[in-house]
């Protein structure tokens, strides 16, 4: 079963490792790597505590729009789960 998530559209300041051309957009999670100290804390000297990191799947249209050349080619981005809000199916992937 497919797992769909949406990434967090948050702009906050500072260090983070989210790219900022996948915040908003919808993937499904391709596999969970487990969990890895926090990169976005230990920036800042906090402790880093393992945070579940897992590998989302996006289409180019999803990231694009569809008029873009190759709309179901895909591409792979590791984020982090307080990135991550469960959705419902959006579209077959």
């Amino acid at each position: 079963m497919v797992e769909w998530v949406r990434v967090r559209a948050d702009m906050p300041p500072g260090h983070v490792r989210t790219p900022v051309y996948l915040r908003g957009k919808t993937g499904w999670v391709e596999r969970h790597l487990g969990p890895f100290p926090n990169p976005e804390a230990l920036a800042y000297g906090h402790d880093g505590t393992p945070t579940p990191l897992m590998r989302i799947r996006f289409t180019m249209s999803e990231i694009w729009g569809t008029d873009t050349a190759h709309p179901d080619d895909t591409v792979d981005a590791e984020i982090y789960a307080h990135w991550l809000e469960n959705i419902e199916q959006p579209h077959a992937p």
